[in-house]
């Protein structure tokens, strides 16, 4: 959910005559301390590390908490960060050990020890919130602390663990101010990362000042920031013509990044391809409309991928035919395989074999105020409907209701933006579709679970390939999830402000310490 982030192929569009060296000028002594302002329309669910599992909220985590590792700008393997070393104890891929830099300490003075890190794990998982990480730590079964070394003993062989360390699910908080079973509710933060939480108003404004004891892998934060928070596009559009924000980031509406030029003299424009994708998620519970596993393929028939990508998203997306992104290893085209363009006989005929009264009813829930998602929602109820075969109900929700929703099963349909949490396919398994994942359709496969099982065992991750292929083939078959596109990242700045081509770059790390004045 975090929702969405892997490994970016770049394609850095830059003010005509302005080099990438150009980027990284010295500010001058006026702009010293000056704020540099970033409007978004990802929302916070949380402040709390172990009750959120969204881009928005991890994108905060970012920058004000540490994890024992992290990842370096475009890099895809996972780098020290709060930890000084971090290595598999064995050749088991079952016992993981990290020592602690030296020297951490929280807002309050209190050092860091390995007590906090075993305190963060444990209360994710003791917590256990529906909409929280809890899932990527299914490996997890116990973590032991003894000074400044932290051990993880993991209940099966798991070469991703590293991986989910470095996310938001690792995020170190202080054991003193943070509940052990329960989540912490007060507008605060206190972590170790680059940045301090200064002031935080819900839906509205974060302010971040420079953290001047941090000590980790990314460079020290030289600018404060006020991270703007804006209820859809159109307001996040509006505020950038305004001049209210220096930097605007996911999501301006298709409309306007359809029109964006890179020779445009007043602002610098960074566009690279990216592994976000989005899914129609399908409720397989019994007594759910879409039960029938014949009935969903009947549905995955009808969908127009480039209708939708060429007239919703105005070509800023690419139709997306697998759960597993293109430039992803393993990715296949399965959907493509088994569902090659949209046939209403070939839904009709497996709607006969299924027995069901025609047309089938069921209601799609949606987030309002989130991108495009509720014209989405209406293309999608026209494309089923044309048919004759299906009657779609549209239902808006607030976004934190629309998490619950989805999270307690309560949906039948629901399509989701899933920022990839780390740079390995694995991402796009255990949490989309494998038991008890984060996304609750209900679905659960002896052999999917299995493949993502058998994915995980291999520490070369181009082994995994077969596994990642086979389970893209399933997941075909079985269509608890229809996949609709995959995105491109843009960012949009104006021409005084550098270095935000590295606020996303795939890695799952928003680094907003990247950001200076030129």
């Amino acid at each position: 959910m975090r929702s969405v982030r892997m490994r970016i192929l770049a394609t850095l569009l830059v003010l005509a005559g302005v080099g990438v060296g150009g980027w990284q000028m010295l500010p001058s002594q006026e702009d010293k301390g000056k704020t540099i302002t970033v409007g978004t329309t990802d929302a916070v669910t949380a402040l709390d590390p172990a009750g959120a599992y969204d881009a928005g909220s991890w994108a905060l985590f970012s920058n004000v908490f540490q994890s024992l590792l992290t990842f370096d700008p475009g890099g895809t393997a996972p780098v020290p960060d709060a930890a000084q070393s971090c290595d598999f104890v064995g050749s088991a891929l079952t016992t993981y050990r990290c020592t602690l830099r030296q020297g951490l300490t929280f807002p309050s003075g209190r050092s860091m020890t390995a007590e906090d890190v075993k305190y963060s794990f444990d209360r994710v998982k003791a917590i256990k919130s529906e909409v929280g990480p809890v899932s990527l730590l299914s490996t997890l079964k116990s973590v032991d602390a003894d000074g400044l070394t932290v051990t993880f003993h993991l209940s099966s062989p798991d070469a991703t663990f590293p991986f989910k360390v470095a996310t938001g699910a690792g995020s170190i908080v202080d054991s003193h101010k943070y509940p052990k079973t329960r989540l912490r509710t007060d507008p605060g933060a206190d972590g170790t990362g680059p940045y301090e939480l200064t002031s935080y108003q819900k839906n509205k404004k974060a302010v971040l000042t420079p953290n001047g004891h941090y000590k980790g892998a990314e460079k020290s934060a030289a600018r404060p920031v006020d991270l703007l928070y804006y209820t859809n596009s159109d307001a996040l559009e509006k505020a950038w013509k305004a001049k209210d924000v220096d930097v605007a980031t996911r999501q301006l509406p298709p409309k306007v990044l359809s029109g964006l030029s890179p020779s445009d003299p007043d602002q610098r424009l960074s566009e690279s391809e990216s592994s976000e994708t989005r899914n129609l998620y399908l409720n397989t519970r019994a007594g759910s409309p879409l039960h029938s596993v014949l009935v969903r393929r009947a549905m995955a028939w009808l969908i127009n991928r480039e209708q939708l990508a060429a007239t919703v998203y105005e070509g800023t997306v690419d139709p997306l035919y697998s759960l597993i992104p293109t430039g992803i290893t393993g990715h296949t085209t399965s959907f493509f395989d088994a569902y090659p363009k949209p046939d209403a006989k070939a839904a009709q005929a497996l709607l006969s074999e299924a027995g069901v009264k025609t047309p089938v009813r069921f209601t799609y829930g949606y987030a309002v105020n989130r991108g495009s998602s509720q014209e989405e929602a209406e293309a999608i109820k026209k494309q089923l409907e044309a048919s004759g075969l299906f009657k779609v109900t549209l239902k808006g929700y607030e976004w934190t209701d629309f998490q619950e929703h989805w999270a307690t099963g309560k949906l039948d349909a629901y399509a989701v933006g899933w920022v990839a949490d780390y740079p390995d396919p694995d991402t796009f398994g255990a949490p989309l579709v494998g038991t008890d994942g984060t996304m609750n359709t209900g679905y659960s496969s002896r052999a999917v679970d299995r493949l993502i099982q058998d994915s995980q065992q291999f520490a070369d991750r181009g082994d995994a390939a077969s596994d990642f292929s086979a389970l893209q083939q399933d997941i075909a078959r079985d269509v608890p999830v229809i996949p609709l596109w995959q995105g491109k990242e843009y960012v949009l700045s104006t021409e005084d402000v550098g270095g935000s081509q590295y606020l996303d770059d795939g890695t799952g790390v928003f680094r907003l310490w990247s950001l200076n004045w030129i």
